[in-house]
């Protein structure tokens, strides 16, 4: 039996720049929150570790004026439940809620974006159902199949993780953007996590990168990269300059993605790993401008 927790609705209360609605879905005995605004074309935002929705307020605020915007929040991150113990979440736990929570709210035609672990589990559904996607948009993420060593860097983020007595969401986040956030910021971002037991799945996810080939995951993110070897339609690739968690992880996909060129790959100045966070509305209007080019000249 897995136990499960809900952040009390009051950390919630007057978030800065994020007056969205929640909305819920039920998944597998569990209450998944995310944010659904605007109407047309559908995009789907993925965050990463350890934030949740919250990272695409600067996103949403602008897109959902020409698009309906939908930013799930992944168990154990945000407003959705949260599991009590680190080894009740794996890499397919967090796939097969992806896949059906797009059923749930039955969406298709799909402009994907995601960005660090939105990408590892966002992709690897992609490349099992490329049916349901009608563009992609990939920010400071990777498809790590376990073929090559992790930098002592990350290995000491897994270390730091899984033993250190506190997780400071707060701290984190600040190490991983370029701009100086505000108190009111990292309040938004410390919100999920109101006492450590609420914090297993952000201790969990640095564990679940695959660091062998025949780790849970791998399998998904080789037929991943399979897909993306064939995918003709609309692809835009924005990392940007001051990321050193996923610096060069970009030349994978623009080597491999045949739709890509010159004008879908962007370099996003003055931005850190948490790239929504330090250069969000400029973000929105790069992906607003590629869906325009895109639907003026479909693949």
């Amino acid at each position: 039996m897995i136990e499960m927790l809900r952040t009390p609705d009051s950390r919630f209360y007057g978030l800065v720049d994020f007056p969205y609605a929640p909305k819920y879905v039920e998944i597998n005995g569990g209450r998944l929150h995310y944010i659904d605004e605007g109407e047309g074309e559908v995009i789907l935002c993925l965050h990463g570790e350890p934030s949740w929705s919250f990272l695409y307020r600067k996103m949403i605020a602008p897109l959902k004026k020409n698009y309906r915007v939908i930013a799930p929040d992944f168990f154990g991150f945000g407003r959705s439940d949260k599991f009590t113990r680190q080894q009740d979440y794996s890499f397919n736990m967090h796939y097969r809620t992806l896949i059906k929570f797009i059923e749930k709210v039955e969406i298709n035609n799909i402009t994907l974006v995601v960005q660090d672990w939105g990408g590892l589990i966002g992709l690897s559904v992609l490349g099992k159902h490329p049916e349901l996607f009608r563009r992609v948009v990939i920010m400071n993420t990777s498809l790590p199949v376990g073929n090559r060593q992790a930098p002592l860097v990350f290995k000491l983020w897994q270390a730091f993780a899984k033993y250190w007595p506190t997780f400071p969401v707060g701290r984190i986040m600040k190490k991983g953007t370029h701009r100086t956030l505000k108190e009111p910021v990292l309040r938004g971002y410390s919100a999920p996590f109101p006492s450590k037991k609420y914090i297993q799945g952000a201790r969990a996810w640095p564990q679940l990168v695959p660091s062998a080939s025949d780790d849970p995951g791998v399998k998904q993110m080789v037929q991943a990269r399979e897909t993306l070897k064939n995918w003709t339609k609309p692809a835009l690739i924005m990392f940007s300059d001051k990321d050193p968690i996923t610096r060069g992880a970009e030349k994978w996909f623009i080597k491999n993605i045949p739709s890509v060129n010159d004008e879908s790959v962007i370099t996003i100045h003055g931005a850190g790993h948490f790239l929504q966070e330090d250069k969000g509305k400029l973000i929105a209007e790069h992906i607003h401008e590629f869906i325009i080019r895109s639907n003026q000249n479909p693949s």
